[in-house]
């Protein structure tokens, strides 16, 4: 009898804890939900002077003892307010301030208006800049002054306050000190302070010449003056058309004088990854021509505009793809450093002024992700890389006279990331593992000694949680290791049968598999374990942080490789009992859409429903940069071209398909989109459709909610 209590009393208890559990919503899990800030593993903003590490919270901030770890109060934004002589209603948001010099307690503050630096020391204002009509600005510490667009045209202000329009052309075709080339190759701004701030560089680009592609604008619901739609073209050179051309312009601040670099006729050229010498006389830049695979370093007279030489020039028969800047050595102005995947890997290379190579700094069939700086005493340089696992991202301190690296993480089978303090002498080492939702650690770059500084509490605890699984499958070529990520169903039993879903992104720059906090998993992948979904996530060749030869495996036929080797993924998930293969999906978004739409028309018999979010059609509709990176011209490849369409494959389609899109995309524009429909409606075939007026190629906002309940629903009402 008291057996039989105390069974009861055991399963009572059981059954109270498994009611405990919560479940999530996507208010939870969408980056848009209203509760999603609560559910993304805590964080801290960290900020260094010099070696003294900060503390910012929007309200204060604190100072941080690097061997304890222990926080003291430095001071808070009322504070700063009153130091600075500012309005009582004049916000200050402590949490984005910074500051910028390493041997001056001066805080860099950002109101509305006005760019601040406070003595925090002395508890006064030194120095305020107005911000007032600046866009896509930058701010040089060392002069003070700063660059901005206004009215589409460059401007400067100088450290005493005065401003002045530099250009005078600017428009919408005639673009001046903002990105171009579509963002590639590294690019993600449009000016380049000399050292000193004496000097600036910039892009100007002329894109009259390239064809608008017809976007609209739909007026808002609550808008009772605008009626019609109006139109908003964006300038869109497709692969095989006329791109813009672009010339970098270099501006003298004091005399106001602007030159630009004798680079010859700049049409169908890209000029990237601008950095300028140590003395400020030169500026060097990357120059790729169309093909991309013929790329040369060229240094150039900031003086004059003059070419002085081509230091250095690289080659491929498929693409090179420049994405950084040289760095000058801090302590020899003799030398820089440069990255480069010539040896199949990517990895640093030492070089002298004069472009010949003094050593190869790195080494192995790893490569480097991240330069994050030097540590000057000790002659170092600090790298991020998946030297360790191709799953891992670990931080080295790499010497530049003997290549000897040293592991200066807190340690761990995770992902790393790390700010440096101004010497190099100190880093701030911010991580995740599978089962670690966020560690920051302070660590010793000389003696590689680490301080936990910061453990985050799990932000899912007391919810049900899947089971996260990682593995690896051969590849196509039945050589080469894929790396898997599988979320399990909540309450998974192996003797059931589940419907299961492959996202796939499968493309260039990017991966979806790595020792992040639950393998990198997508919050969506949970929501849909919850509802009974088995998910399963490959990373095919062709994605990134693999080495050359496996990122240009897919070179002039986008998609088919990378086919095979997601179909590599569904025959190791037929070899599993518990997977229902007669309840195959996949989504994916982007270039996933694209591998969605290609996997269900190629494949119709294996996937029943797909999700395809501003999927790609036809290469011949894409960018010039991109596209013609990966797929050559339609003149020059029409094979590869006709075989990665997707029109001709509209036919194919059997099962379930809606294909959502932004109506606003300026990336994949609606072309693709409707095309398909245009071509499904000529082959008798039925795919959904579903568009989000206003919005460009990612849903943002509250709208992602919308979009995660439409793609869910969409495979419980047909997979399910």
């Amino acid at each position: 009898m008291k057996r039989t209590i105390y069974c009861l009393a055991v399963m009572l208890m059981c059954s109270m804890a498994a009611q405990a559990q919560k479940e999530f919503t996507l208010e939870d899990l969408n980056f848009g939900g209203k509760n999603y800030a609560n559910m993304v593993p805590q964080n801290r903003t960290l900020a260094w002077c010099g070696n003294q590490l900060y503390h910012m919270e929007k309200d204060s901030c604190w100072t941080v003892d690097l061997k304890s770890g222990k926080e003291k109060l430095a001071f808070t934004a009322q504070q700063v307010r009153d130091w600075a002589g500012l309005d009582a209603n004049t916000t200050v948001n402590l949490k984005w301030a910074s500051f910028p010099y390493g041997d001056k307690p001066l805080l860099l503050v950002y109101t509305h208006g006005e760019r601040l630096l406070v003595d925090v020391k002395r508890h006064c204002p030194e120095w305020s800049q107005s911000t007032t009509g600046e866009t896509n600005q930058d701010w040089h510490k060392g002069s003070r002054n700063v660059a901005f667009v206004k009215d589409d045209n460059l401007w400067v202000t100088t450290a005493d306050g005065v401003s002045r329009q530099i250009t005078t052309d600017g428009s919408r075709e005639i673009v001046y000190a903002q990105s171009v080339h579509r963002n590639e190759f590294g690019i993600e701004k449009g000016t380049f302070w000399s050292n000193s701030g004496s000097k600036l560089a910039f892009y100007r680009m002329d894109q009259s010449m390239v064809a608008d592609y017809p976007l609209i604008t739909v007026p808002e619901l609550d808008d009772s003056i605008q009626v019609e739609a109006t139109p908003a073209p964006e300038k869109y050179p497709m692969a095989g058309r006329t791109s813009h051309k672009v010339q970098v312009g270099v501006l003298d601040v004091a005399s106001g004088q602007v030159l630009y670099l004798a680079t010859g006729d700049p049409t169908d050229r890209y000029f990237t990854n601008i950095a300028w010498s140590p003395d400020d006389k030169l500026v060097y830049m990357f120059e790729l021509n169309r093909d991309q695979n013929d790329c040369r370093l060229v240094s150039y007279d900031a003086t004059t505009g003059a070419k002085v030489s081509e230091i250095y020039r690289e080659t491929s028969e498929k693409y090179v793809e420049p994405q950084t800047p040289i760095m000058f050595l801090p302590w020899d102005g003799s030398k820089f450093m440069m990255q480069s995947q010539r040896d199949g890997y990517n990895h640093l290379y030492l070089h002298n002024a004069d472009g010949s190579l003094a050593r190869q700094l790195t080494s192995g069939e790893w490569v480097v992700m991240q330069v994050l700086g030097f540590d000057t005493a000790r002659k170092a340089v600090i790298i991020a890389s998946n030297e360790a696992s191709p799953l891992q991202c670990n931080l080295y301190s790499v010497d530049i006279a003997t290549g000897k690296r040293t592991r200066v993480d807190e340690g761990g089978k995770g992902w790393h990331g790390g700010v440096l303090s101004s010497d190099g002498s100190w880093l701030v080492d911010y991580y995740q593992e599978p089962d670690v939702p966020r560690n920051i650690a302070v660590v010793n770059t000389a003696s590689g000694k680490a301080m936990r500084y910061f453990t985050a509490p799990d932000p899912w605890a007391g919810y049900t949680v899947p089971e996260y699984r990682c593995g690896s499958i051969k590849a196509a070529d039945g050589v080469t290791n894929l790396y898997y990520r599988m979320v399990m169903p909540v309450d998974f039993d192996p003797a059931k049968k589940y419907p299961t879903v492959v996202y796939v992104y499968g493309g260039p720059h990017a991966h979806n598999v790595d020792a992040r906090w639950h393998y990198c998993s997508r919050s969506w992948e949970t929501y849909m374990a919850q509802k009974g979904y088995l998910l399963f996530i490959l990373d095919n060749r062709g994605s990134e942080n693999r080495g050359r030869d496996f990122e240009q495996a897919t070179f002039r036929h986008l998609g088919q490789e990378e086919m095979k080797d997601q179909m590599q993924g569904v025959e190791f998930l037929r070899s599993l009992p518990y997977v229902d293969m007669d309840r195959l999906g996949v989504h994916g978004w982007s270039f996933g859409g694209f591998m969605t739409i290609s996997l269900m028309t190629n494949y119709p018999d294996v996937f029943k429903v797909g999700v395809a979010g501003g999927p790609v059609i036809d290469w011949k509709w894409y960018e010039v940069m991109y596209g013609e990176r990966y797929m050559d011209t339609p003149q020059s490849n029409p094979q590869g071209y006709a075989q990665t369409s997707l029109l001709a494959k509209a036919k194919n389609l059997k099962g379930r398909l809606q294909v959502i899109i932004g109506l606003n995309d300026p990336t994949v524009v609606p072309q693709h989109a409707y095309s398909f429909l245009k071509a499904c409606i000529g082959a008798d075939t039925q795919p959904d459709f579903f568009v989000y007026p206003g919005q460009g190629h990612n849903m943002r906002g509250h709208q992602s909610v919308h979009l995660h309940e439409r793609i869910t629903r969409y495979f419980e009402d047909y997979l399910k």
